[in-house]
């Protein structure tokens, strides 16, 4: 097993174009690391700088330690599995796991050890004599787990791989991702513009945006207390809400001020806020941290704001409620028993405690 460091790694194409400025990321041995963020923000081409399918403009790539900038793909002893899976389609499913096996020349009493040994821990030993358009698409996706597998490799690479497949096949799938990763003990690092993938299959989740991871820790870190208000908006679902407004003193009480609302700041936030009084600000706030008063024990009296339900969203245990200030769209999330009407006034509460301000101008979180 091993772990796999990248230092200052850049790559640039043509025009002076950066797919990646500067990555510095290190996974530990037996690490699930998550790389997610939106298309075109340079996840894929630094797992593919990891595999040795395109090479670094600038930096360094270590795999257990050992430099391997210069070592070609094949002999980084590494597995990817990719969003397509390429399978051969007139070999069956042993044919495709061992073809690699074979390619090496293993002797064939060891392919068929470990071809049948994937194949127990993924479920495939009635699927082996089977040909590639005779399977579903979650029989594929375990097939391509499963060639990468018997070859053993000291890490598991894996770009979006659960993209072609539909909502539930995907939730089964990352629940088998998960305890494969439990089974083998090796170190995977998975890409995905899927937050929710990100969020329950990473032990730690590293959010890039424009080439540069923006921030890297566990997963209710970086959902709990995000670093700048591109993290905060893509990590969560629905996303959190924004409102520009001002911090203002009134009466010895410190407010966010967005001009149709007005809500208390509490003590705690005081004295990082206390250099915005009388300025500009964003403040955001998550669609579970509002809620209807009407369900609200203890009947809160600050923080209270009355607004009219534009769209009704029921999800079955829950409720997304869609909401305008006049000046701004919001989202609360709300319990399935509660299913106001639409245009339809309705008290709700902002959990101050649970809200967070960034700067205007950098986006950077101040609180």
């Amino acid at each position: 097993m091993a772990n796999v460091s990248l230092r200052n790694v850049s790559k640039v194409f043509p025009n002076n174009v950066y797919a990646i400025k500067n990555i510095n990321l290190t996974i530990e041995d037996k690490e699930f690391l998550v790389l997610v963020g939106p298309s075109g923000c340079g996840k894929s081409t630094t797992l593919r700088i990891i595999a040795g399918l395109e090479e670094p403009s600038e930096g360094e790539v270590y795999i257990g330690g050992g430099f391997v900038n210069n070592v070609p793909p094949k002999d980084r002893n590494i597995a990817m599995v990719f969003q397509n899976y390429a399978f051969y389609p007139h070999m069956t499913v042993y044919e495709n796991m061992a073809f690699g096996l074979k390619l090496r020349k293993y002797p064939a009493a060891e392919i068929e050890a470990r071809v049948k040994e994937a194949a127990v821990i993924l479920g495939l030993e009635k699927l082996l004599a089977r040909k590639p358009r005779e399977l579903s698409g979650g029989q594929l996706q375990r097939v391509a787990v499963g060639r990468s597998i018997v070859r053993k490799p000291v890490a598991f690479l894996f770009d979006e791989p659960l993209s072609n497949l539909d909502a539930k096949l995907r939730v089964q799938m990352r629940t088998e991702i998960h305890r494969l990763h439990i089974r083998l003990q090796t170190t995977m690092i998975y890409v995905t513009h899927d937050q929710t993938e990100a969020m329950t299959l990473g032990q730690r989740i590293a959010v890039m945006n424009d080439g540069v991871i923006q921030q890297m820790d566990e997963p209710t870190t970086v959902y709990d207390k995000p670093v700048n208000k591109f993290v905060a908006g893509f990590i969560g679902n629905p996303p959190m809400n924004f409102l520009n407004g001002c911090i203002v003193r009134k009466e010895g009480k410190v407010y966010f001020d967005e001009g149709r609302i007005r809500l208390q700041i509490v003590d705690e936030m005081l004295p990082k806020l206390a250099a915005y009084v009388d300025r500009e600000v964003v403040l955001g706030i998550r669609s579970e941290n509002i809620y209807d008063k009407l369900f609200v024990s203890g009947a809160p009296t600050r923080n209270v704001v009355t607004l009219s339900c534009e769209v009704v969203e029921p999800m079955g245990s829950e409720v997304y409620l869609h909401l305008s200030t006049g000046k701004h769209s919001l989202i609360a999330k709300v319990g399935g028993h509660d299913k106001p009407k639409i245009n339809q006034d309705m008290d709700l509460v902002f959990d101050m405690s649970k809200a967070h301000f960034f700067n205007k101008d950098s986006e950077k979180a101040i609180v």
